[in-house]
């Protein structure tokens, strides 16, 4: 049995995701980032497959990526709020990890796991910033689903697709902590 770490332990029933729009520059540099990308990257990742990669997102890469949200945003008709909210959370952004799906050819490992795989990354990511001290965010919307920003702003291949973006960076304010999930309205035991 593994020896019990209290203090992660505390560190999982207490985390709290903050809101993109909180951080602020500076985000971590490379040397500040590998160890959090190290440890996201020890997500199960189903027989050394990793369905996953990464791209970081700073400086003038971030300035583009808002500007083709805006212009991909009209192209497809959407309201003004929609558009600000997607460009605004990469022109606010310190610095970005996008967490690329990559759906790959093994017959022993359906898409959807793959898939699952992908989202353990994000969220293991977005722990391990946290833990090193960094305030983050883990988005999607509309930018993480259209293809056409997916191909024009990070081309990304055919059987590629955004699981997420981690937003990380200096936290200017804690949030609330807000209402948790019911555990006895979730949770059923079976013993038979």
């Amino acid at each position: 049995m593994p020896t019990p770490n209290p203090q992660a332990l505390e560190f999982l029933l207490s985390r709290r995701s903050r809101p993109a729009k909180t951080l602020k520059a500076p985000g971590p540099d490379a040397d500040a980032l590998m160890p959090i990308l190290t440890a996201a990257a020890r997500t199960p990742d189903h027989g050394k497959l990793e369905p996953w990669r990464f791209i970081v997102l700073q400086g003038d890469a971030l300035t583009r990526l808002a500007g083709v949200a805006k212009e991909r945003g009209a192209a497809l008709g959407l309201d003004d709020d929609k558009i600000a909210k997607g460009h605004d959370q990469f022109a606010n952004s310190p610095m970005c990890v996008a967490v690329i799906e990559v759906q790959k050819d093994a017959p022993k490992i359906p898409p959807l796991e793959q898939t699952y795989s992908a989202g353990a990354v994000c969220l293991a990511l977005l722990n391990a910033a946290l833990a090193a001290g960094w305030g983050a965010n883990w988005l999607s919307g509309w930018v993480s689903h259209d293809r056409g920003f997916m191909t024009d702003a990070l081309g990304l291949a055919e059987n590629e697709r955004v699981a997420g973006f981690l937003h990380i960076g200096t936290e200017t304010s804690t949030p609330p902590e807000r209402p948790r999930p019911d555990l006895d309205a979730i949770t059923t035991w079976v013993d038979a």
